[in-house]
């Protein structure tokens, strides 16, 4: 009896490391469009605002990756790409609707050309720093809100 390889991976991903995720205090569109312009510096494969799935091409990051680890203990790598994964999902938190982002990054390294690439697991900080900067967006959007609310209002005092 044989088990799916990919399953397996999963498994041992959600296992050993937590996926970076954050809920968001807003609807889905609003999270939807502040997770795009954030991926908008990344090569997209896929884009589905439907399905919430956003899903890059392999890119290459060698040089972060040798300079990251040029004060550890591993030698240098002959060559390192990525690839990043951003599902967007609608949810409720007692009548008000929020925005579940998870991201995962899959980053593979090759030593040399005779082992050939191997998956690595990734620090997080690529994920954490995307999710703080889809975060800022979302309250810069609300504060922007806030203070049209407040102007809209003032004006009808006015009135």
């Amino acid at each position: 009896m044989s088990g799916c390889a990919s399953y397996e991976k999963f498994r041992q991903v959600t296992e050993e490391m937590e996926m970076p995720s954050r809920i968001f205090r807003a609807d889905f569109n609003q999270t939807w469009t502040a997770v795009i312009q954030v991926m908008k510096k990344y090569d997209i494969a896929q884009q589905n605002q439907e399905a919430g799935f956003i899903k890059t091409r392999w890119m290459d990051n060698t040089l972060e990756v040798n300079f990251t680890d040029s004060f550890g203990s591993t030698d240098a790598v002959k060559a390192a790409r990525f690839k990043l994964v951003v599902n967007v999902v609608k949810g409720y938190r007692a009548s008000t609707e929020v925005a579940k982002v998870t991201i995962y990054k899959r980053q593979l390294v090759e030593q040399d050309f005779l082992q050939g690439w191997k998956e690595v697991t990734t620090d997080g900080n690529q994920e954490q720093t995307l999710l703080y900067r889809i975060e800022r967006l979302i309250e810069n959007d609300n504060k922007l809100k806030e203070i049209d609310k407040a102007r809209e209002k003032e004006q009808l005092q006015n009135f």
